[in-house]
């Protein structure tokens, strides 16, 4: 039954496709990865296990089905959606963003811009690619891989830019800031699972599994079920972010963000959800050493908590990236590390995990519509709730990758 459900909405996914195409298609794009994984035998979240990395078995699947809509809605206004397919996880096709912009033409050195919707903060400078993947790896970092999984934001953007050009100088700058609600639920994975490496990105209404740790799902403790559904609206306060961005030419980037979604985490829903006080800070940076070597990193520290300090963690994850590209060919290599630390009243309910993460890539643009590529993942890793499973708190996980990519614009 699963296996006819998954055919059927790939079915439906691949009609919208084909009903699309002979519209405007300048304004319809998407991409369709198909891989061949060689994996160690560790049981992956997706699966109700406690492996860090997505796959488990030996075999062909698919890996990314993004289609992405946009168009222009009069001067100044746009919009654009995304849509994904995914064989993994418990909702198989949905939509991953969708927001309206507002752009006005103007000649001022300082100009404004705006939009609404679901969306991603511009938080990454690794995810920058159609459908917010990276055009660098197939395995994403640890932060941007919690990003994809648990943050979104249903709200309103406003920004104030100004390009260096118009001024005559080599700096171009963004101040923004954002509201929004339904992100109450950010830090649960972080908090029981800790980071995860993949690039799978949650849906609108999906749900997210973790392993069937009993100090979480014990009625007489936190009492909590094994999943979380990340979008979600809890205890109506309204979240906010602020940010910046500056460029030097095109060929340095900055961007900083500070995230506070502002939940109240003594808040349950019927399903026994809390909401989690989730706040942190986001460094990013991009530096181009030559027109074919780029360097980029980021860091991000911050905080989450739950009911009366039921659990209360402090968690910091960076990396650290360099990517070249030789004609049609781009290698990239990228060392993750992240940690979270607990300091909460239940002792019992262990919080703390950490790890390291090694990935390099090679990716082929065979011609406009076709790419290889090959990965290759190893990770260290050590969670203290798997001992609730007797489990070993310490993997080492590895993943090969061999992925096929079809892409139209």
């Amino acid at each position: 039954m699963t296996r006819l459900i998954l055919n059927n909405e790939l079915c439906i996914f691949l009609v919208l496709i084909i009903m699309m195409m002979p519209a405007t298609a300048q304004q319809i794009s998407g991409l369709i990865q198909v891989n061949m994984v060689r994996a160690d035998e560790h049981n992956p979240w997706f699966d109700k296990g406690t492996g860090i990395v997505a796959y488990q078995d030996n075999g062909v699947n698919i890996q990314q089905s993004v289609l992405r809509i946009s168009d222009k809605l009069s001067s100044g206004f746009s919009y654009d959606l995304s849509a994904n397919f995914y064989q993994l996880g418990e909702q198989h096709l949905g939509l991953t963003q969708a927001s309206i912009q507002y752009k006005p033409i103007s000649n001022r050195q300082i100009r404004f811009k705006g939009r609404a919707g679901f969306f991603y903060p511009r938080m990454s400078l690794e995810n920058v690619d159609l459908g917010w993947l990276s055009p660098y790896t197939y395995t994403q970092s640890a932060i941007n891989s919690w990003i994809g999984e648990e943050l979104r934001v249903a709200g309103v953007e406003g920004s104030l830019f100004s390009a260096g050009r118009n001024r005559q100088s080599p700096f171009s700058w963004e101040i923004t800031a954002g509201a929004f609600k339904g992100n109450d639920t950010l830090g649960t994975l972080l908090s029981w699972r800790g980071f995860a490496m993949h690039d799978r990105q949650s849906l609108h209404n999906d749900k997210v599994v973790f392993a069937d740790y009993p100090t979480v799902n014990d009625p007489e403790g936190i009492f909590h079920p094994s999943y979380v559904e990340p979008f979600h609206e809890l205890d109506g306060r309204i979240g906010f972010y602020l940010g910046g961005h500056l460029n030097y030419f095109k060929r340095t980037q900055l961007r900083y963000y500070y995230y506070d979604n502002q939940a109240n985490p003594t808040v349950v829903n019927y399903q026994r959800l809390y909401a989690w006080r989730t706040k942190f800070h986001s460094l990013a940076f991009s530096h181009d050493i030559t027109p074919a070597t780029r360097f980029i990193s980021q860091w991000l520290s911050g905080s989450s908590h739950m009911g009366e300090r039921f659990v209360y963690i402090n968690f910091d994850a960076w990396y650290m990236m360099l990517s070249h590209k030789m004609n049609d060919h781009r290698l990239s290599i990228r060392y993750d590390n992240f940690k979270v630390k607990e300091d909460d009243i239940f002792v019992h309910d262990l919080n703390n995990s950490d790890g390291s993460g090694l990935t390099l890539a090679w990716r082929y643009k065979i011609n406009a519509n076709w790419q290889l590529g090959l990965e290759q993942h190893v990770n260290r890793n050590q969670a203290a709730i798997r001992s609730t499973l007797g489990e070993g708190t310490r993997q080492n996980q590895q993943q090969t990758l061999v992925v096929a990519q079809f892409r139209w614009r």
